[in-house]
């Protein structure tokens, strides 16, 4: 299997140090380059081009937003993973708007870290679950404007499915929240899909971010 190229661009030595050893040790991953600024690593990844970039936004000679924007608009098969300290919605829907494919805080733990890789790698999108559940919460209590965005052909069930998917959690996690099994969570995700004319979690994704579902209130 080919491994999946990573490029790290962080401005602390120490945390590109522990994400150089943590991706080292996985069977399916290889770093093959780290920048500390957004400018170093424009130059650097128009050579290597890797599979997925790990981006701080809050780095000095050049922020990871407008770094983000300029690999994507030149590159976009590269895949942007946001790695940051800010926990703010505003972040999370301006790295998105500019095409980054995940959001991931850098206090979680390092297995999702893994797991986000992975997800983003394969074209998916992955959000660091507590922003996503914080911004599309109001819309959990408002059953009505939820299925004005998702679309009224929706069933109950079906939306709460849809919501737990945008919010990052698993068919399992999901599952249990509702109190169903697998199988039918499985059931209903796939009919929702179906309905809205969608055939991913990442297309999902953002169909909700087009249609304002993922903007704060």
């Amino acid at each position: 299997m080919t491994p999946i190229t990573v490029f790290l661009v962080d401005d602390h030595m120490v945390l590109r140090e522990g994400l150089k050893t943590l991706i080292a040790a996985q069977a399916d991953m290889n770093v093959i380059g780290e920048a500390s600024d957004g400018e170093d690593a424009w130059e650097q990844i128009a050579e290597t081009r890797p599979n997925v970039v790990i981006m701080d936004i809050s780095m000095p000679g050049g922020n990871g937003i407008k770094a983000t924007e300029r690999i994507k608009q030149t590159y976009p098969e590269v895949k942007v993973l946001v790695l940051s300290i800010h926990d703010d919605t505003s972040y999370l829907r301006q790295m998105l708007s500019v095409g980054a494919s995940g959001y991931i805080l850098k206090h979680t733990a390092a297995d999702a870290l893994i797991q986000a890789i992975r997800i983003v790698a394969a074209g998916g999108v992955y959000l660091e679950p507590s922003l996503a559940e914080h911004v599309v919460s109001r819309y959990v209590q408002r059953p009505s404007a939820a299925s004005d965005l998702l679309g009224a052909e929706l069933s109950e069930r079906e939306r709460e499915v849809v919501q737990g998917v945008v919010q990052g959690y698993s068919n399992k996690d999901i599952a249990n929240q509702l109190s169903l099994s697998v199988k039918t969570v499985e059931t209903y995700r796939a009919r929702a899909l179906e309905k809205l004319g969608l055939t991913s979690r990442s297309a999902l994704v953002r169909y909700a971010l087009e249609r304002g579902w993922l903007e704060t209130s």
